[in-house]
């Protein structure tokens, strides 16, 4: 009965690990923790809401399709379009980033050009044709409760 105690006691200590007899750890090369990365930027976006003047609804969303044409000519996402569906009196809302980046200005403004869009102050007489009510604001995001508050703790 001792025999079979021992030799089972002996295949648990080879087998479990952490029933193993402790062996004196080798000294561990010293480590210097990498620098904690710097949190990312949150981006600057514009957040648009419009009530549309009305029989205006097509003729505003052919205008703004047009925008997105230009957009993508010059290699920039297009907007970011929600349309209302219930609740609260706006129409569309429309969520882009607040600038365009230096680098896509020219693209944007030959792009602008190609799609036959108004510029300047022609632009907001075109745009205002369509719209009844409109507001607009810059808001930080997207991003998360975590990202945020890594960057506001810097």
């Amino acid at each position: 009965m001792i025999k079979s105690i021992l030799i089972t006691a002996g295949l648990l200590t080879a087998v479990t690990p952490a029933l193993a007899k402790p062996k004196t750890p080798a000294a561990a090369p010293v480590v210097n923790p990498a620098p904690a990365p710097a949190p990312t930027p949150v981006p600057l976006t514009q957040v648009e809401i419009y009530r549309i003047a009305p029989g205006q609804h097509q003729a505003f969303l052919e205008f703004i399709a047009k925008c997105d044409e230009a957009n993508t000519l010059a290699g920039l996402p297009p907007r970011q379009l929600y349309v209302h569906s219930d609740g609260a009196d706006w129409d569309f809302m429309i969520i882009q980033p607040a600038h365009t980046p230096p680098e896509k200005a020219a693209a944007l403004d030959a792009a602008w050009d190609k799609v036959g869009l108004p510029s300047g102050s022609n632009f907001f007489f075109e745009i205002r044709k369509y719209i009844a009510e409109h507001t607009d604001t810059a808001a930080k995001g997207p991003t998360t409760a975590a990202d945020y508050l890594a960057t506001a703790s810097r």
